[in-house]
């Protein structure tokens, strides 16, 4: 059995796991990001950058078994697992997908401009995918980040706040993680929208998480539906337009309908 930890106990633990979590990306991201700038010579190729997305879960496996021993990577392990959530749960995992691949359709359909699997395959820094594309932001930034952010932080955080206090504090440390990205990846020039976008998606992901009793593996599915489609450029932007402006709509759904302190009809998962 875990103990309780004390509020104290679960701060000291949340600051170690997110100066962890930056440590262990930065030591990728910023390299990368210091080399596209011409500050310094390329230490890594390229292509680390989906490595990035591994030090949430590394931080997060690292305070858990300092702290909770081998009973809490047990019991993160099965969250991770947790897959039987529902069909609604499944439908909403997968939405990002679905809904990219309907206007797809609905484009191919009305335009002469068609949009095809290998278009939402091309992704940064390796060469076409086509469907592998899905794998990789599965298996990278979804796994990679979820195992963290949603896995470890965020019922940590709602443990004595409201789930939308705890997705406000966790969206600042989640934004400022990205930070590298915006000089070898991102336009800094889309930074506010990306932010507007990124606080939609928290309150999303939040929702996710409640919603199927804290399964880890739904939320980094969606995750990774999510950027397969809006990491396109696939009909020049449209995809990922549509898909972040339904993100948009959703997350305002969820604060009106589940009111900010448990963001679900389930309750708040806490650990």
């Amino acid at each position: 059995m875990i103990p309780e930890r004390t509020s104290t106990q679960r701060y000291r633990n949340l600051l170690l796991y997110f100066v962890l979590a930056y440590a262990i990306s930065w030591t990728i991201g910023i390299p990368l990001a210091l080399a596209k700038q011409g500050v310094i010579q390329p230490v890594f190729p390229l292509w680390f950058h989906y490595l990035v997305g591994y030090g949430p879960m590394i931080s997060a496996l690292i305070v858990t078994r300092l702290t909770e021993g081998k009973q809490g990577l047990k019991a993160l392990w099965e969250r991770i697992t947790h897959w039987r959530v529902g069909g609604i749960g499944w439908l909403a995992a997968l939405s990002p997908l679905v809904l990219g691949v309907v206007v797809a359709l609905v484009m191919n359909w009305l335009t002469p401009n068609t949009i095809s699997i290998s278009d939402l395959g091309m992704v940064n820094f390796l060469p076409p995918l086509g469907l592998g594309a899905w794998l990789l932001w599965l298996l990278t930034f979804g796994v990679g980040e979820e195992i963290g952010w949603r896995g470890y932080a965020l019922p940590s955080l709602q443990k004595d706040r409201s789930a939308l206090g705890a997705t406000l504090i966790l969206f600042f440390f989640w934004a400022l993680w990205h930070l590298p990205q915006f000089f070898y990846v991102f336009d800094p020039a889309i930074a506010i929208g990306w932010a507007i976008g990124l606080f939609a998606g928290a309150i999303v992901f939040t929702w996710l998480l409640n919603s199927a009793q804290g399964s880890i593996l739904i939320v980094a599915v969606f995750h990774g539906c999510f950027n397969y489609i809006s990491a396109s450029s696939a009909g020049n932007g449209l995809l990922a337009a549509v898909v972040s402006a339904a993100v948009m709509v959703w997350a305002a759904a969820v604060v009106f309908l589940y009111k900010p302190q448990t963001l679900s009809s389930k309750g708040k998962f806490v650990i």
